[in-house]
């Protein structure tokens, strides 16, 4: 192995060989050695040779040869070890020109050994084409034997790997020597070898082949046809390679040079004639003037080479363009497209001139052989024109597959997606016809006609606006007349869907903007009787609207008034007018066309029913017989058509001609002519209707329900009928009849009986009323509807009547105002006195009731002043006015009317709070008692005597009262809410705190579905119960989920029972105070008593804040609260809310410190209203806590203490001032004036009634006595108080707080006594049912203490697990210091 590397490195490879050889020799003779260990040496021998075999010699070439046999040999067959050998055995023969034949051996052995492998057949085609063997074969005697064999090598190896290069060169050249061009071009340009061409012979080969140098020029990339130039300087090809090479350059001139010189060198050369002929067809205009250079040199090429298409291509054009000869032309073209069938060019031609001369027969063969043999994505052209064919001869299908086939080749074809999508339309699938129309605008932007055809589309599936949109966008291109016309046919029918939704000032734009662009498409093509069809339609359409609405601007050039370059108005009769004129001119183009005379008809009709409305006493005959004659004219014309028909008889129906005889006839025909006719059956029924034959009439209203169920005009008919035979469906009916659409008569049946329904309070608690008023929502379906009615018919008065009835049914109270004054004013000129005077009555209440006082006045004095009504609402007019002896005056005049008890009762109940308001008290009660002696008494008297007795504080007066009332029972007794805080507010007056909130929580268990009761609950647990303050948020909770009127204030009074129940987002960040009024404050935010809630909200967040140690986060809101508050303020209580803003912003100030802020505040305020002694007070406490906070606090001079006292005393109704006072002399030491200001306090609480006040001064007493007893100093008058003031306030109600402050007195008289323990123990395991933690957990401090003071370690560990249980820390740390041990 040495000796080998040796020779190996000296490149003395037949030394390697024979050495090598020599080894194999010595081990075979060897015994035993086995066959693998001789394989890898023959293998070893292999490797050594086969990189070098190209520069060995023929001995060691066939050492190698041997080399590989003898592996082979010992090798298992089959395996991957044995192909691979094989694969470079066949890679090393492949380099020895001389063992071909042992080469295509070995290639056929591992060909049948292994079928699926390439490589043997890429090493035969490479041999083939590197050896040029196409050639020889045409040279030897052997060509159809070696042509097969060479073709079966190229298309098996194409088959096994359909990429290879060498394959698809191989059928490249041999299409090229079958004169395949076509097949020749797709096979060579797959193959890698194209661009690669440096063998001069390779090249030539092509060309002996027959290979164009015109499509082999194609193929080249520049580099390589550079090469081709350089290797063929002066030869035939390389001169033809180069003129085309100037023809890619349009250098003409050096290309005919080139093209010369070449045919110099081969003057028989058919393609070179061909490239001069197109030289000359493509150059200058000169010669695009004389073809007949071109033409020349075609023939030529033609007589030369009878197989290229391409010169019976151009020969077409030459015929075609130049000679006009489409005989020869479509020969040319049918001749080059036989010899090149992938010539689409001529293919196309071919087709079209065959179209052309009426050869249709010829075209379609043509086309049908192209795409039997085309594949998927080609032969775009021939798809394309059948698909067209069969367009233009009706058959959508087959053309919607060819033009489908046609995009497949060319996606991004515009042109043929437009063709698809006119296939598509006429098929009547509209939906793929836009896509197809959309991809096209898509594609081509500029198209006009795919925009258009979008918009037709849009316009045919009902979408209007979208189609007027895309109409718009054309108009914005140029003035496309379809497109004008398809935009005024949308604007129309948007009209038409306005006026069926009642939005008549829409409608009118519409019609409007449609008669602009009519009539613009009408100034470029006057001819067209569609257009002025078109236009009176738009006309004709007017008359659905109120007359004073159709006000419509009109070009002067249309409208014949000058000048006529400007727009004039025209009012409905114009209009109706104008379209008379345009349905004439289409007339004049189209004298035959039935459609328009029954439209002139119809516009005639409606003008004379607009002269019975505008102009009763002129004479509307004439035009009644022109609609008579014109309808008649078009049943002449097409006497098969029922509108016509039905046009005729509606006609023959109206005032004026009344000839039902005529009218009856014309409806059986128009049924006799369509049976399906639900129009013209409804029509006959309201011809029997008015003729008073019921039962007819039903039955056409039943046949029209059954054709048509949603057709609202036959159910109005039923709906007549059911109210003129008194039926209980009438109401059903008109209601039906509403659901289906809005519809004058319907509307006005509808509101007639839901207002008559309304009217009859007798019935407010049966099924009728339930199911139509209550559960149908029937008034405002009706105020609805009536409110569409009255914006179209504005001249009927009972209309608006009922519509102002039915909005102050809503609380629409100033569209009830407006209703009722359009009925006054239409009533004013009528001869009506008595609508008249209804209507002046319910509207002086609609002022009244809008606030509007100096107005109802005015009106109720236009009465005569005779009824009741008017009078009474004239001394309410008066007396909110302040005008009160005008309206005692009128409440006497009414008096003297009143006919009832009841009524008189009211009036003498309206005239004590006259009185009551005059301050005349006495004769208040007087009246009020006369009222309570009549025998049908009011709920109302009573409740006035009762609130009467209550505000002056005659607590005998209001009990007899209420117990009267509260006879009257639940119904007659007037609202639940109102007995329940007059109840509420006459215990509160007896000192009953406690019995307050459970009459309301009674009155809730009576009514638990009444919110205003919830709400009232919620209201008052804060101020007389502020314990169950928890209660009182659920209360205002369900206040707010049942009613969404009161829900806006009881979501305050829920916020509030937060704050009192000390609910801040510490414990509860999603339901707390704060949060909780953040929502009151965004559903009312005019609310002067929400900001204030949100200031005190935000107050004691930034108090819970400083409790737990951590800094406040709604600093600073003082003052824009205040503002808030002061801006927003209004009623009898703002002048308390904002002393209560101004004192929760100085608390909040002297909270946070900022004690300057505070003064200022409070002197800000004394220097513009100085007559203010609670903000004095408040000064001179910012004042004095300064002071106490001072290094002077410790000892405040008696002056100041003076001046504290007289400034407290100033404020005689501050229960709180007298608290703070106390709280000054006690930091002093002065226990005794402590006292005495807490029983000040206490004195001014009972005076007040200030139930809270009350209770803290008892427990402010009460803890004051309690300090000096805890501190040792037990006397008999300290622990007297504060057993007196906690007995006190347990009287009151239940209270922690003082059955803590007995447990602390016990203790601290005797500590260990059982007593002690009794009081502690029922405090702390109390708690738990609803006790404050705080005070629970002082009173386990202290128990302990009693417990560790008795060693009673049972108990104290009882008390640890309650401790625990309630997160009790600070207990559970003071057991531990107390027994470290445990």
């Amino acid at each position: 192995k040495k000796l080998v590397e040796v020779y190996q490195s000296e490149k003395n490879y037949l030394q390697v060989a024979r050495v090598w050889r020599r080894l194999i020799q010595v081990r075979e003779a060897e015994e035993g050695v086995e066959n693998s260990e001789l394989l890898e040496l023959w293998k070893e021998m292999t490797r050594l040779l086969q990189d070098t075999v190209e520069d060995q010699d023929n001995e060691t070439q066939q050492h190698l040869i041997s080399a590989f046999e003898r592996a082979l040999q010992l090798i298992d067959v089959p395996s991957e070890a044995h192909r691979s050998l094989s694969q470079d055995y066949i890679k090393c023969l492949s380099k020895l020109p001389h063992e071909v034949a042992k080469l295509k051996e070995v290639c056929d052995a591992t060909l049948s050994r292994y079928p699926t492998h390439s490589y043997p057949l890429e090493a035969l085609s490479e041999h083939y084409i590197r050896t040029g063997q196409f050639r020889s074969n045409e040279v030897n005697g052997i060509k159809k034997k070696n042509t097969h064999t060479q073709n079966c090598c190229f298309s098996r190896l194409s088959e096994l790997d359909p990429n290879n290069s060498h394959a698809h060169f191989g059928l490249g050249i041999k299409a090229c020597q079958d004169k395949k061009y076509e097949d020749a071009i797709k096979s060579i340009s797959l193959g890698e070898f194209i661009n690669t061409i440096k063998n001069s012979q390779m090249f030539c080969d092509l060309l002996q082949y027959g290979w164009r140098l015109s499509k082999f020029f194609k193929l080249l990339d520049k580099n390589v046809s550079a090469e081709l130039l350089s290797s063929h300087p002066g030869s035939v090809e390389g001169l033809t390679l180069k003129g085309l090479v100037h023809v890619a350059k349009e250098q003409h001139k050096q290309a005919e040079e080139s093209f010369l010189e070449a045919l110099s060198g081969s003057p028989d050369n058919g393609e070179l004639f061909f490239l001069m002929g197109r030289l000359f067809w493509n150059m200058g205009e000169e010669m695009r003037r004389d073809r007949s250079k071109a033409h020349t040199h075609l023939l030529k090429a033609a007589k030369l080479d009878p197989y290229l298409g391409s010169v019976f291509r151009f020969l077409g054009h030459y015929y075609r363009e130049v000679a006009k000869d489409q005989g020869r032309a479509r020969g040319c073209y049918k001749r080059a497209f036989e010899l090149d069938s992938s010539d689409a060019e001529s293919g196309a031609a071919t087709v079209d001139l065959s179209m052309e001369q009426g050869d249709m027969d010829s075209a379609l063969t043509v086309l049908q052989s192209v795409t039997e043999r085309a594949t998927p994505g080609s032969a775009k052209w021939a798809w394309m024109r059948r698909g067209l064919y069969h367009l233009k001869i009706g058959q959508h299908q087959q053309a919607i597959a060819d033009l489908q086939a046609a995009l497949r080749a060319d996606p991004q074809d515009w042109v043929c997606w437009e063709c698809l999508g006119e296939a598509y339309l006429n098929r009547r699938s509209f939906t793929a016809a836009l896509k197809a129309f959309d991809k096209a605008h898509t594609l081509q932007p500029t198209s006009i006609y795919s925009l258009y055809q979008t918009a037709a589309i849009k316009q045919i599936l009902g979408r209007f606006k979208e189609a007027a949109a895309e109409y718009r966008q054309i108009l914005e291109q140029e003035d496309y007349v379809p497109a004008l016309k398809g935009l005024g046919e949308c604007l129309l029918a948007l009209a038409r869907s306005a006026l069926d939704d009642y939005l008549d000032g829409r409608a009118v734009d519409l019609i409007q903007n449609a008669i602009h662009y009519l009539f613009r498409a009408l100034k470029q093509r006057p001819d067209l009787s569609c257009l002025w069809k078109l236009l009176g339609d738009a006309c004709t359409t007017s008359r659905t609207v109120s007359p004073n609405r159709a006000k419509v601007l009109v070009p002067g050039a249309l409208c014949g008034m000058d000048p006529l370059d400007q727009g004039h108005t025209l009012d409905q009769r114009q209009l109706l007018t104008l379209g008379e004129r345009c349905f004439g001119r289409a007339l004049k183009l189209m004298p035959e066309a039935p459609s328009l005379w029954c439209d002139l008809g119809l516009n005639y009709y409606h003008q004379s029913r607009l002269l019975s409305c505008l102009n009763p006493e002129e004479d509307q005959q004439p035009l009644l017989e022109k609609a008579i004659q014109c309808v008649k004219k078009a049943i002449m014309l097409d006497s098969a058509n029922h509108t016509y028909w039905n046009a005729l008889g509606v006609v023959s129906m109206a005032k004026g001609i009344e000839n039902f005889a005529l009218a009856q006839h014309c409806f059986i025909k128009s049924v006799k002519a369509e049976s399906n006719n639900v129009v013209a059956w409804t029509n006959l029924g309201a011809l029997y209707l008015k003729k008073g034959n019921i039962e007819l009439s039903h039955e056409a209203f039943k046949i029209a329900q059954s054709l048509e169920p949603l057709y609202v005009n036959c159910w109005i008919g039923q709906a007549l009928i059911a109210e003129s035979v008194g039926s209980y469906d009438t109401m059903d009916l008109f209601r039906h009849t509403t659901e289906l659409s809005t519809h004058t008569e319907g509307v006005k049946g509808y509101a007639y009986w839901v207002c008559s329904t309304l009217l009859d309070r007798s019935n407010r608690d049966s099924e009728i009323y339930l199911y139509n008023i209550v559960q149908m929502n029937a008034v405002s379906a009706a105020q609805v509807a009536l409110s569409k009615y009255t914006e179209r018919v504005q001249t009927d008065p009972d209309a608006f009547i009922m519509l102002g009835y039915l909005n102050t049914h809503l609380q629409l109270r100033k569209q009830a105002t407006e209703a009722y004054r359009r009925a006054v004013e239409l009533l004013q000129a009528s001869p009506h006195t008595d609508k008249l005077s209804f209507a002046l009555r319910v509207y002086g209440r609609a002022l009244s009731d809008d606030g509007r006082w100096e107005e109802a006045v005015r009106i109720y004095s236009s009465t005569p002043l005779e009824e009741l009504h008017d009078l009474i609402g004239l001394a309410l007019a008066y007396f909110r006015i302040g005008r009160m002896p005008e309206s005692v005056q009128a409440y006497e005049k009414a008096l003297a009317v009143a006919s009832s008890e009841k009524e008189k009762a009211c009036i003498l109940t309206a005239l004590a709070l006259i009185q009551h308001r005059l301050g005349n008290i006495d004769h208040a009660k007087t009246l009020l008692f006369k009222c309570s002696m009549l025998k049908e008494p009011v709920s109302e008297s009573l409740q006035c005597l009762c609130s009467l007795g209550l505000v002056h504080g005659e607590v005998t007066l209001a009990s007899a009262t209420l117990t009267e009332l509260l006879k009257l029972g639940e119904h007659v007794g007037g609202a639940v809410e109102e007995r329940c805080l007059l109840t509420c507010t006459l215990l509160a007056l007896q000192g009953n705190y406690s019995g307050v909130h459970r009459e309301a929580a009674r009155a809730i268990h009576r009514n638990p579905g009444n919110p205003s009761l919830w709400a009232l609950l919620s209201r008052l647990v804060p101020q007389y119960c502020p314990n169950k303050a928890k209660g009182g948020a659920v209360a205002g909770s369900v206040a707010c989920h049942a009613s969404l009127t009161l829900g806006k204030r009881a979501l305050l009074y829920s916020g509030v029972n937060q704050l009192a129940s000390g609910r801040h987002s510490g414990e509860d960040r999603r339901h707390n105070a704060l949060k909780t009024i953040q929502r009151a404050v965004l559903l009312c935010p005019d609310d002067p008593a929400g900001w204030a809630g949100l200031m005190a909200a935000c107050h004691t967040e930034n108090t819970a804040c400083l409790l737990q140690g951590s800094a406040p986060r709604r600093e600073d809101l003082e003052r824009a609260h205040m503002t808030l508050v002061s801006e927003k303020e209004d009623g009898l209580l703002a002048q308390a809310l904002e002393g209560w803003v101004l004192q929760q912003a100085v608390t909040g100030l002297k909270q946070s410190g900022q004690y300057d802020q505070a003064e200022t505040l409070c002197s800000q305020v004394l220097s513009v209203s100085p007559e203010q002694p609670v903000v004095f007070l408040m000064l001179r406490q910012v004042q004095c806590e300064r002071l106490l906070l001072s290094d002077a606090g410790n000892c405040v001079p008696p002056a100041v203490l003076d001046q504290l006292s007289a400034a407290v005393m100033a404020n005689h109704t501050s229960v709180s001032a007298w608290h703070w006072l106390a709280e000054v002399y006690h930091s002093q030491g002065l226990l005794a004036q402590a006292s005495v200001a807490y029983r000040q306090s206490l004195q001014l609480a009972s005076q007040l009634g200030d139930h809270i006040g009350k209770m803290s001064s008892l427990l402010q007493l009460a803890l004051l006595a309690l300090m000096p007893c805890l501190a040792g100093v037990c006397v008999s008058e300290w622990k007297d108080l504060v057993l007196e003031a906690s007995n006190e306030v347990l009287k009151m109600g239940s209270s922690p707080v003082a059955l803590l402050f007995q447990a602390l007195l016990q203790f601290s008289i005797k500590m260990g006594a059982r007593e002690t323990r009794r009081l502690l123990e029922k405090i702390v395991y109390a708690s738990a049912s609803g006790g404050s933690e705080t005070i629970a957990s002082v009173a386990r401090w202290y128990l302990l203490r009693h417990l560790h003071a008795k060693d009673d370690l049972e108990l104290i560990d009882t008390l640890l697990v309650n401790a625990t249980a309630e997160g009790d820390s600070r207990l559970v740390d003071f057991h531990r210091r107390l027994y470290p041990s445990s």
